[in-house]
């Protein structure tokens, strides 16, 4: 059920959208003199090739014989936490549904070389990979003892406090087929090392759990899949292979891989999505295979239909936004925005890429969020800039922060959702572009809550939320007759919603003249039953005033991020037959009405 073009545009904009253009997918380009760019690489496959356990010729290593390629044996403590919470649909919804302000969690269980080159200093192979870490230190024993340690150091129960605490509500998880254990390793690449990873899903479980506590939802995206869905050594290979594609065994391994995941992790609460691949090649049967994963996904609970899947477009914005709009069910187009990787964005200032941002990016991702009800996610960006980027700034560091922030803001108001591109990084204090843990308060601003002065202090919480939710929605009379939360401009002008409004369509006029139509046949004679019409036009203000409330006094101070699928999944069964418009109307006047009295809440006892 989607949104008129015209009412649709009014609630982006007065959810503070501004202006904004696709830039062209992140590709192996190496920039000359870049600064924090990492190195990727561009490897041609081997036919035949096979990654074999690198050979030493010193000595055996042992604790008392200087080898920088020893490991030392790890006695990992017991992995915790292995029971999820019993599933609650209420709150499950509230994190699906939100607005997400989100990091990638990467390099902890993919492993990219320019963000933990420390794990592949002795790594087999070409030492790109995931694939060569486990095939290298000399022994699957020691490669074991190296990814066990680091799993648990990584990334711990204390970051997701941090985030928690700055305003950041969900996680990307990037994982590999290899993570699900040994089974899922048979007749794979990575049939020779499956014993390498037999820890490995204790601990992606443990880490849900751990992000749960603090309220923070995961999407698992299956970063890797069976044969690469690109060929890039992200995927967890470094022969340059693309082999899911073509091989029909791969493609039905991977879904198998899919369905596990959505068995396991479709009744967890704080999981707010799956995603079925990463940066797929743009294949002609990309589509395709999306349709058959999404069908065996769906089948494969009882629940399976209430669980969000995430599908990157592989760098196709409007073929996959279509895609996504023909459908139906939660399926949200995942799309990453680089500026770095191209000659064009090499040469190009900082200042100027953040014009591009805030001019036709925001409009390419506007159009492709309006046609498929909002349901567009910016999983992948950063702030990295080339060094040539910078050299044409007199100011860098200011550059750099309206690059960022402008970036954030489009994101955030053009789609349902972002998660920068990493949250940590080897030497990620000298990293603001790529390493989110070090921008923060620099680059990038202190907090990311969707409210301004949301409060942190857990009494605070407390007396917030609860005047938040002790609030009650408009009568009747009062939205018809345009007095629904009015507030005073300056001038003294008493603002209605169609007046707030107003300046936001632009000429659109159709639904604004409906509801002007519909306020002065009630102010006419309040006595007369209300129209179907107007039935549906109160009904839908309702429900977006109450879902605006009910998402901030979660205890999270959320908003409504997938705002079309969730008009579609709440649809009223008895609207009168030609209503839909008015009705879909209602739900953003009432939802932006209701998220300004929330505002003013916050700010007032600020």
């Amino acid at each position: 059920m989607a949104f008129s073009a015209a009412s649709f545009s009014a609630l982006l904009h007065a959810l503070s959208l501004t202006q904004g253009s696709y830039k062209p997918a992140p590709t192996s380009f190496s920039v000359g003199n870049s600064s924090q760019v990492p190195s990727f690489h561009t490897v041609k496959s081997l036919p035949g090739a096979q990654v074999l356990f690198e050979s030493s010729k010193k000595a055996p290593p042992s604790p008392d014989f200087e080898d920088e390629c020893y490991v030392e044996p790890y006695d990992a403590p017991p992995i915790g936490k292995q029971d999820f919470p019993p599933f609650d649909p209420e709150r499950a919804a509230l994190y699906r549904y939100r607005q997400q302000q989100s990091v990638n969690l990467g390099s902890w269980f993919v492993h990219e070389d320019w963000m933990t080159p420390s794990l592949f200093r002795c790594a087999g192979g070409k030492k790109l990979s995931e694939l060569d870490i486990a095939s290298g230190w000399g022994s699957k024993e020691s490669a074991q003892s190296l990814l066990e340690r680091h799993w648990d150091t990584f990334i711990t129960r204390s970051d997701f406090e941090f985030l928690a605490s700055i305003g950041i509500n969900t996680v990307r998880l990037p994982v590999g087929y290899w993570n699900l254990g040994p089974h899922f390793t048979k007749d794979t690449p990575f049939a020779d090392v499956g014993e390498v990873y037999k820890n490995s899903w204790p601990r992606i479980v443990r880490a849900i759990n751990d992000a749960g506590e603090y309220g923070i939802g995961v999407l698992v995206d299956l970063h890797g899949a069976v044969g690469s869905q690109n060929g890039q050594p992200h995927s967890g290979i470094s022969d340059g292979a693309s082999n899911m594609f073509d091989n029909p065994h791969y493609m039905e391994k991977t879904i198998d891989v899919l369905k596990f995941l959505m068995q396991n992790l479709g009744p967890v609460s704080n999981i707010v999505g799956i995603q079925l691949l990463n940066e797929p090649q743009d294949k002609p049967e990309l589509a395709d295979f999306y349709t058959r994963a999404i069908e065996s996904m769906r089948n494969a609970t009882s629940k399976s239909y209430l669980l969000p899947l995430y599908i990157h477009d592989g760098f196709n914005l409007e073929r996959f936004s279509q895609f996504a709009a023909n459908r139906t069910d939660f399926v949200v187009q995942d799309h990453h925005s680089y500026f770095v990787f191209t000659p064009s964005d090499s040469s190009e200032a900082a200042s100027q890429h953040t014009s591009d941002v805030k001019g036709p990016i925001f409009k390419s991702f506007a159009d492709a969020s309006f046609k498929e009800r909002r349901n567009l996610f910016i999983g992948e960006w950063s702030c990295a800039l080339t060094s040539d980027s910078m050299a044409h700034e007199s100011d860098p560091d200011q550059a750099r922060r309206d690059f960022c922030r402008g970036q954030m803001d489009v994101y955030a108001n053009a789609a349902a959702g972002w998660s920068f591109w990493s949250y940590l990084k080897e030497d990620c204090e000298d990293d603001l572009g790529w390493c989110f843990k070090s921008a923060v308060n620099k680059s990038l601003p202190a907090s990311f809550f969707a409210y301004n002065n949301t409060p942190t202090d857990p009494q605070r919480v407390k007396e917030h939320s609860s005047s938040i939710a002790n609030m009650t929605a408009p009568s009747a009379s009062e939205i018809l007759g345009g007095r629904a939360n009015g507030t005073t401009d300056a001038s003294g002008v008493k603002n209605t919603p169609t007046r707030r409004f107003e300046s936001l369509w632009k000429g659109k006029r159709r639904s604004q003249d409906r509801f002007d139509t519909i306020y002065r046949r009630h102010q006419a004679n309040e006595d007369v039953p209300l129209t179907p019409a107007q039935q549906s036009t109160v009904k839908g203000y309702t429900d977006g005033f109450l879902a605006a409330r009910d998402f901030a006094s979660s205890g999270w101070f959320a908003k409504l991020g997938f705002i079309g699928q969730y008009v579609a999944d709440i649809w009223p069964a008895d609207l009168g037959r030609g209503t839909e418009q008015n009705y879909r109307d209602g739900f953003g006047y009432g939802l932006v009405d209701c998220q300004r009295r929330v505002q003013m809440i916050l700010n007032e006892t600020h």
